[in-house]
């Protein structure tokens, strides 16, 4: 599958339709906002963000962008979402962020471009919204500096995320627009390690993160049951 086929017009166009709200931490975005310190907390301490150079694959608003730009790095955000990149672009200006830019390009079109370019590459959130996530993990470790680190976090495939990422996320607590998700394209921890190390990449770390309806506190622990992040090296 070609660059220019690893993409889903319905889901551009899902949150195409979101865009405007994409920084209103009360939105359909509220458990972004949520987790963004989980996960920029996490990269730092693998990667120690200052003073190097990030690209943010799937960007979205730029919330995980953003913030990483604000702990010294120097950020490329991507996305087909081109609605979305304007959202983001303008909450820079607004908020002053130096050392952020975004650009409306394919993950696999920035690797044939910028190949070796990157300390660190994140994709979170988004592998399971693309046909083919394997193509966006090749990317991926294209674009790492021999040596850098890649981080990827999506949702696990199982009956127990069937039942919390959809039914009780989507449906019961209303926390995501319904349809946000389909099963089929969540990814097993098996599935996405193997996709690192056929890419290259030596996957080294792996955390599970939970959520507590009552308290809605987010926490990440040992348990890659729903929602999971792992960080990779590239040799």
């Amino acid at each position: 599958m070609t660059e220019a086929t690893n993409v889903d017009p319905q889901e551009l166009a899902k949150f195409g339709d979101l865009a405007h709200r994409w920084w209103d931490p009360e939105s359909e975005f509220k458990p972004l906002h949520r987790i963004n310190p989980l996960r920029l907390d996490w990269i730092d301490k693998h990667a120690r963000l200052a003073g190097k150079r990030v690209v943010d694959i799937g960007c979205g608003g730029g919330i995980l962008a953003d913030s990483m730009a604000r702990k010294g790095a120097r950020v490329l955000g991507i996305d087909l979402a081109g609605k979305a990149l304007k959202v983001a672009l303008l909450h820079a200006m607004e908020a002053g962020t130096e050392n952020v830019e975004y650009r409306e390009v394919a993950a696999e079109a920035l690797a044939a471009e910028q190949p070796g370019q990157y300390d660190v590459v994140t994709c979170m959130e988004m592998l399971e919204h693309v046909p083919d996530p394997s193509s966006i993990v090749r990317a991926a470790a294209t674009l790492a500096k021999p040596g850098g680190w890649v981080f990827f976090s999506t949702l696990n495939r199982n009956p127990k995320s069937f039942l919390f990422a959809i039914v009780g996320a989507e449906y019961l607590l209303k926390m995501l627009p319904k349809g946000t998700h389909e099963y089929a394209r969540f990814i097993r921890p098996s599935e996405l390690a193997r996709w690192c190390r056929d890419a290259g990449l030596d996957p080294a770390d792996s955390r599970g993160m939970e959520y507590n309806p009552l308290t809605q506190r987010y926490w990440l622990s040992g348990d890659t049951s729903v929602n999971y992040l792992v960080a990779c090296r590239k040799p």
